[in-house]
């Protein structure tokens, strides 16, 4: 049984997802996590298989909204597009955007190691949360709320075109050096809910360029986005062999082992 004080919290936290609960439980269960029912030996279940069920629910209506949507993708397009929205990142990311950290009924443990803040436990709950509502209504209901979250990022798909630079990155070095590039995180900053990542490239053990971004993911795109860049800049502009290894910049030349 909720409590008024638990259903005033849930009561807020469907106010920000623009969804209203026909049956509460379901939220709250979302919100559960295993942690905190074994340690309060409590009756109820916690989100795990609320999670199993909404990664697929979020699955299916990003695929379907990017089938319609990105009528130009090929299938193996829209998979990586698929993946780069409903990463572990991407969806910690949303989670926090709900605050879901603060709604969330962990144990004593998980507490004291930041539990409320652990990307993969946000996204774990974002997923729950998605079968809750799916349960409590229907699919159409959950794509009202999945939807927006992901409007920027389809955006920018739609306006500069989907291009996935960490593969075209590997494929070109395979080609041209028969290795393939090291990603490293040399910086992070900021407090966990709003982390900056810098990571660096590193092409037979040279460093090549560096990338930021809200996730690794994200900053590992734009190092991949900016090596390339100067990978191609060298290969036609500064050697007509069309051969970057000879390049006389230290940032892209690439000697053999």
């Amino acid at each position: 049984m909720l409590t008024e004080a638990r259903k005033d919290q849930l009561t807020t936290l469907e106010e920000a997802l623009g969804y209203r609960f026909q049956r509460l439980e379901l939220l709250n269960q979302a919100l559960t996590h295993k942690s905190y029912v074994h340690e309060q030996r409590a009756h109820g279940e916690h989100n795990e298989r609320l999670e199993f069920l909404g990664d697929a629910v979020l699955g299916l209506v990003i695929s379907n909204h990017c089938y319609g949507r990105f009528v130009h993708l090929a299938e193996g397009e829209l998979s990586k597009l698929r993946a780069s929205l409903v990463n572990d990142s991407n969806l910690a990311k949303i989670a926090r955007r709900f605050n879901l950290g603060a709604f969330l009924l962990v144990g004593r443990g998980e507490e004291q190691t930041g539990g409320r803040t652990k990307a993969s436990l946000l996204a774990d709950t974002f997923e729950a949360v998605l079968a809750a509502i799916y349960l409590d209504s229907s699919l159409a209901e959950v794509r009202q709320v999945v939807l927006p979250c992901f409007q920027e990022d389809m955006d920018t798909v739609l306006n500069e075109g989907y291009k996935d630079y960490k593969s075209e990155l590997q494929e070109y070095t395979q080609e041209k050096f028969g290795c393939v590039p090291i990603y490293t995180v040399v910086r992070e900053r900021g407090p966990d809910h709003d982390k900056v990542f810098e990571v660096e490239i590193a092409i037979r053990r040279q460093a090549q360029g560096c990338g930021t971004g809200k996730s690794k993911k994200e900053a590992e795109q734009k190092a991949a986005r900016t090596v390339l860049q100067a990978l191609h800049q060298r290969e036609l502009l500064t050697h007509p062999s069309g051969d970057p290894l000879n390049s006389p910049d230290s940032r892209v030349n690439i000697s053999p082992d």
